[in-house]
């Protein structure tokens, strides 16, 4: 069985940071890519970075390039979005995303 649990998320304020996590079972992790997505309330869910599955080719949204940072370590079967210069409007629900595989999602408010 195919799991992926998203972690880390939070309150934080305007200018904080998280680092979430994704923990991958079930999957050869190291065949697939991985990427972020995120889904505020009322909106449809946006993409927000991609790693491929050697981790060489990464590519984020232009509403997140230059505050976060994907990665991932195959084995350990993880990858994190580490997220810098919150805004407001990072506010949504954050997923991991592999192949055909969502986690749950994890919450991220940010607000003062």
């Amino acid at each position: 069985q195919v799991q992926l649990v998203e972690s880390g998320g939070g309150l934080v304020q305007p200018g904080g940071s998280l680092r979430l996590s994704c923990v991958v079972s079930g999957l050869s992790f190291w065949n697939y890519a991985m990427s972020w997505y995120r889904q505020a309330p009322g909106k449809e869910r946006e993409w927000v970075a991609y790693i491929s599955s050697s981790g060489d080719s990464i590519n984020y949204a232009d509403s997140v390039k230059g505050r976060f940072t994907i990665s991932r370590d195959n084995a350990k079967n993880m990858g994190w979005l580490q997220m810098n210069s919150l805004k407001p409007e990072d506010t949504a629900v954050y997923y991991c995303n592999a192949y055909v595989y969502w986690g749950q999602g994890t919450q991220v408010t940010v607000s003062s």
